[in-house]
């Protein structure tokens, strides 16, 4: 995409549409594809009772949940049931990426994709680099994104840690374009899921020279919006997809 094009931009909804219908959940991916998006992120988990070093007939289902607090605190998706509602309106002509957010279970994520046909319309996307690696072995085919930096929680809602974050922010920003040529060379990715505030032109012309797409991640006002589209990204994920008909 070139800088500016809203044409080629993929609209993400992040979790559906969180600012609309609570976030992982089929009436916010319904209302992510009312606004016009093009792709959904939905969280995948597992839970204590699913570790991966359990016997496979012991585990829980992989749910559809932040963390395992927002797992514990409702009745989440499995993930069976949200790639069975990708395969019927009106979720059917929509891509979708799987955040997984912890390793260990990618096998089973692919052979849920494959027994869905849904491989052509999938993406995963994670930080832990070990995931990434084992879903390049367990299915090339698949698109893989890699999301950077590796955080657990935005410490920007912290009052007293916010000046060291906006220090370390700067350096992240300078040290981002030599981090990802390293990255997309060990990881092979089909694109860079990128905290919004790291991107910067040369971010988008590295990962552009390398042909890996680049989503800015969770962009939720329009002036922020603007400036990543005028620096070039590929694409948008945010928990307001109306954002989109503003652009």
């Amino acid at each position: 995409m070139t800088g500016g094009n809203l044409q080629q931009l993929r609209r993400v909804g992040h979790k559906g549409a969180d600012a609309i219908r609570r976030g992982n959940t089929l009436e916010s991916f319904e209302a992510a594809v009312a606004a016009g998006v093009d792709m959904i992120e939905l969280d995948v988990l597992w839970t204590r009772e699913g570790h991966p070093r359990l016997p496979p007939q012991a585990r829980t289902p992989l749910v559809i949940a932040h963390d395992w607090e927002d797992a514990a605190g409702r009745d989440p998706l499995t993930l069976a049931q949200a790639l069975d509602a990708f395969t019927r309106p009106p979720l059917d002509r929509i891509e979708f990426d799987l955040d997984l957010k912890l390793a260990g279970r990618e096998d089973e994520v692919v052979e849920m994709l494959h027994e869905r046909d849904l491989l052509p319309r999938a993406m995963t996307s994670g930080m832990e680099v070990s995931s990434i690696h084992r879903l390049r072995r367990l299915e090339p085919a698949l698109r893989r994104g890699w999301t950077f930096p590796k955080i657990t929680r935005d410490w920007r809602k912290n009052r007293w840690a916010r000046p060291l974050v906006a220090g370390g922010l700067v350096t992240l920003r300078r040290r981002a374009p030599a981090i990802a040529r390293r990255g997309i060379e060990r990881l092979e990715p089909a694109a860079m899921w990128a905290f919004h505030p790291v991107i910067t032109r040369r971010l988008v012309a590295t990962t552009r020279s390398a042909g890996v797409e680049l989503i800015a991640w969770t962009v939720d006002d329009l002036p922020t919006m603007r400036r990543l589209v005028d620096l070039g990204v590929d694409g948008i994920c945010t928990n307001d997809p109306r954002l989109f008909a503003q652009l």
